[in-house]
C-alpha cells in the first residue's frame, strides 16, 4: 500500500529491496557493486516521511468528511421515511373510522327495518321451495311458487327491501344480477326448460347470497 503514495517510485528497483533473496554465489566477485545496488534500492524505496504523512492526513480527512455526509444523508432519508409512514398511518386510521361509521349506520338501518327483513326472510323461504322443485325436475311446482312474472307479490316486496337496504355500488350490482336472473328463471320455467332453469336459479341465488354478505344480513336471515 505504501507504494501507492510514491509517484516517483521506479518499479525496476523493487526486486532489490530484499538482499536475502539474492544468491550469494552469483554476486561474490562484485561485493562492492552489490552494496551499491542495495544502497540505491533503499534510497528509492524509502519515501519521505513528511510526504506520506501529509497525503495520509489528506486522505483521512476526505474519508471522514464523506462518512459524515453519508451519515447525514441516511438520517435525512430515515426522517423522510418516518414522515411518509406517519402520513400513511393517519390515512389508514381515517379510512378505518369512515368504514366503521358506515357499518354502524348500516346496522342502524337494518335494525330499524323489521318489515323489510320480513320480506327478505320470505324471499329466502320461497327461493328454497323453488330450488327443491327444480332439483326434483318438478317445474310445474316451481312455476306455482314463482308465478307468471316478476310482479308476484313476494318478489315485489323483496325488491322493495333490496332497494331500501342497498347503499353501495357493489350491492346494487348484486341486486341487478338477482333481478335479471329471476326474470330469466321465470321465463325458463315457463318454457319448461329444466337446464336453463337450473342455471338461472343458481345465478339468482348466488347473487342474493353475495348481497346479504355485503350488507351484513347474512348473519340475520335464516336459511342461508
Amino acid at each position: 500500500m505504501a507504494t501507492s503514495f510514491l509517484p516517483t517510485a521506479n518499479p525496476l528497483f523493487l526486486p532489490c529491496s530484499s538482499s536475502s533473496s539474492l544468491s550469494p554465489t552469483a554476486f561474490n566477485p562484485h561485493k562492492s557493486q552489490l552494496r551499491g545496488k542495495i544502497t540505491t534500492c533503499k534510497a528509492f524505496s524509502d519515501p519521505p516521511i513528511s510526504t506520506v504523512s501529509r497525503r495520509g492526513l489528506a486522505i483521512s480527512f476526505v474519508t471522514t468528511t464523506f462518512l459524515f455526509s453519508l451519515g447525514g444523508t441516511q438520517k435525512s432519508g430515515g426522517a423522510n421515511a418516518a414522515i411518509l409512514e406517519a402520513e400513511d398511518d393517519v390515512e389508514l386510521l381515517e379510512k378505518v373510522k369512515k368504514d366503521r361509521k358506515k357499518r354502524l349506520e348500516k346496522q342502524g338501518i337494518i335494525n330499524s327495518s323489521k318489515t323489510e327483513k320480513g320480506y327478505l326472510q320470505d324471499l329466502v323461504y320461497k327461493l328454497s321451495e323453488v330450488g327443491q322443485a327444480i332439483d326434483n325436475n318438478d317445474l310445474p311446482a316451481a312455476s306455482s311458487v314463482l308465478g307468471g312474472s316478476t310482479e308476484t307479490e313476494w318478489l315485489r316486496k323483496a325488491n322493495l327491501a333490496l332497494t331500501k337496504l342497498t347503499s353501495s355500488p357493489e350491492e346494487k350490482t348484486e341486486v341487478d344480477t338477482f333481478n335479471s336472473s329471476v326474470a330469466s328463471l321465470i321465463s325458463s320455467v315457463t318454457r319448461n326448460d329444466i337446464e336453463s332453469s337450473k342455471v338461472a336459479f343458481i345465478t339468482s341465488a348466488s347473487a342474493f347470497e353475495r348481497w346479504t354478505t355485503l350488507t351484513g344480513l347474512v348473519e340475520v336471515l335464516k336459511g342461508l
